[in-house]
């Protein structure tokens, strides 16, 4: 069976599913770390007896110093050490494009020349060429650049310096770099222009619009987002200050006001308390800009395991309380979401994913599953609020039941089985059957965020002895399930995970009269009736035209 396929350094898949595994799993890793470095060695053993003795700084330094020992124990342990050194290579070749980018376009280029506009950008280009003897791409021009700084060869970096605030600061210039990095450089945020609009009038009617350069076709359920690439976040990265040295990450824990102590607000009046799960965010791009994607992944699965129902779509948070107030704050989502990827894309990433979550020795007070406490909780409802409780339940000790109103479908394969390659899991998302696992996740959000993601949140679960799930189960008063039956099975506990089934009802006159539907109520029942699909379009009848009032998630996807 393949739970017993060998892996490195002694064990197989099903010793790091079992708890009793993971121990010989972490002790090993120790005995690994006091050879390599003792000093860590005891740093480590010291945070963990007393964590909470621990101060941020120093529990930050030690989470960075610990980072390049789990990449290279995972590797050895999942016989990944090629392609770790194939990602660690590419980080270091982008070193040159993103330091040419902040010393010589942002701090020379702009600033030399801040009205290109009268410059012939295909002629500079073309000279440039010339010199280089090749194409121009951002890996040759940062070359370039920097041979001719160190040479001092004043004409050619007065030509590379005119180029670059064409291509920066020009319409035409940013059209040519569509999708570089080099060349983009920050904006002052203007809070009252947000969106970049255009007005037109049709019919009569003047409306705003997004510039149609800036539309992605929507047909059907496929993804219209990506995220941005490796390139692109590891630019975002190295935009960030990782200011924790200074206990000035803002994102993280929020932008006080000096004098009170108390959380800024944003103009809108939104409280920028940061990220709302805690995240070490500095260190997790610190470690990532140094090559070490597996100790940033560990980073980040310290606060937020459920990484896959989170990302650059479902929270910004952290974006609204950035160090940068007055330019574009760094986009951290973007930065988690492509670790998230890049290590999913890893031979047997899903694994690693699954293996982090339960034990990760970068998380000093909880580095383990604790033992069997012999708690039972009850979860009702499986949206993320609930299948991430469960999850800390579970590595809390306790055994979890989860149950949810909607109808639950089989994943149809057995979950205990070793995944090498995560595209398997995958299915066309136009095709995709609901599941009905993820809540919210599930019969809402659609062509921005991955749902594939769902399943692998689902397995992270299902693979585990102390926990079970059950769909088509009501609770409460009359239903399928009540408090006291709860309490006869044995439960010690009910959580309560439900909030966003039941829809919103706005407080407005004539809100529930004929042809006024709410739009979650719509969304869930466009979902689970199967009315989105291609093939049964024809069960959705509507009147149009139909007006949408709201311009969030939920009143887009209806």
């Amino acid at each position: 069976m393949m739970l017993n396929s060998a892996l490195g350094l002694g064990f197989t898949f099903q010793d790091i599913v079992e708890r009793d595994g993971l121990v010989r799993l972490d002790q090993t890793f120790l005995r690994r770390l006091e050879e390599a470095d003792p000093a860590l060695h005891v740093r480590l053993l010291a945070a963990r007896a007393v964590p909470d003795s621990l101060e941020s700084k120093d529990e930050s330094t030690l989470i960075i110093d610990l980072g390049p020992h789990l990449d290279e124990f995972v590797a050895e342990l999942f016989g990944i050490g090629l392609e770790l050194a194939a990602v660690l290579a590419e980080t270091f070749a982008l070193d040159p494009v993103h330091a040419c980018k902040r010393l010589f376009v942002q701090r020379q280029a702009v600033k030399q020349y801040p009205d290109p506009s009268g410059f012939d950008g295909p002629a500079l280009r073309a000279a440039l060429e010339r010199r280089f003897d090749q194409r121009m791409t951002e890996r040759v021009f940062a070359f370039f650049v920097t041979s001719w700084e160190k040479a001092g060869d004043t004409e050619a970096l007065d030509e590379a310096l005119r180029y670059a605030a064409w291509a920066t600061l020009t319409p035409a210039g940013r059209a040519a770099h569509r999708g570089d990095t080099m060349f983009r450089v920050p904006h002052r945020i203007d809070p009252m222009h947000l969106v970049p609009v255009e007005t037109i009038v049709r019919d009569g009617v003047t409306m705003l619009r997004l510039p149609e350069h800036d539309w992605r076709h929507r047909d059907g359920f496929a993804l219209t987002d990506h995220g941005m690439t490796t390139q692109g976040a590891l630019d975002q990265i190295n935009y960030c200050i990782w200011c924790h040295t200074q206990g000035k990450d803002s994102c993280r824990k929020g932008l006080t006001d000096r004098k009170t102590g108390a959380f800024q607000k944003s103009t809108f009046g939104v409280t920028l308390a940061g990220c709302p799960l805690d995240e070490k965010i500095s260190e997790m791009h610190t470690l990532r800009a140094a090559g070490h994607i597996l100790g940033a992944f560990a980073t980040i699965a310290i606060d937020n395991p459920m990484m896959a129902a989170t990302g650059h779509r479902i929270c910004n948070d952290c974006m609204k309380a950035c160090i940068y107030q007055k330019q574009e704050p760094v986009d951290i989502p973007q930065a988690e979401t492509n670790i998230l990827k890049d290590v999913l894309a890893l031979p047997w990433g899903f694994e690693i994913y699954a293996l982090l979550t339960r034990w990760n020795p970068l998380d000093i007070r909880r580095p383990l599953p604790r033992p069997d406490s012999g708690r039972n909780v009850l979860i009702v409802g499986l949206g993320p609020a609930g299948f991430t409780l469960a999850h800390h339940l579970m590595n809390d000790g306790h055994t979890v039941v989860a149950v949810d109103g909607l109808k639950i479908e089989p994943l149809g394969f057995d979950p205990r089985l070793p995944v090498r390659d995560v595209t398997t899991l995958f299915e066309n998302l136009d095709d995709r059957v609901m599941a009905g696992f993820g809540g919210v996740a599930e019969y809402g959000i659609t062509v921005r965020w991955n749902k594939n993601y769902l399943k692998l949140v689902r397995l992270l679960l299902e693979r585990r002895d102390s926990f079970a799930h059950f769909g088509g189960i009501r609770f409460g008063g009359g239903a399928t399930l009540t408090i006291d039956d709860a309490w006869e099975m044995g439960f010690d506990h009910i959580a309560l995970c439900m909030g966003a089934g039941k829809p919103t009802v706005l407080d407005i006159p004539n809100g529930l009269a004929r042809g006024v539907r709410q739009a979650s109520d719509f969304l869930m029942a466009l979902q689970l009736t199967g009315a989105a699909k291609t093939s049964s379009i024809a069960n959705l009848q509507l009147r149009l035209p139909v007006v949408v009032i709201g311009g969030g998630l939920t009143a887009i996807d209806t």
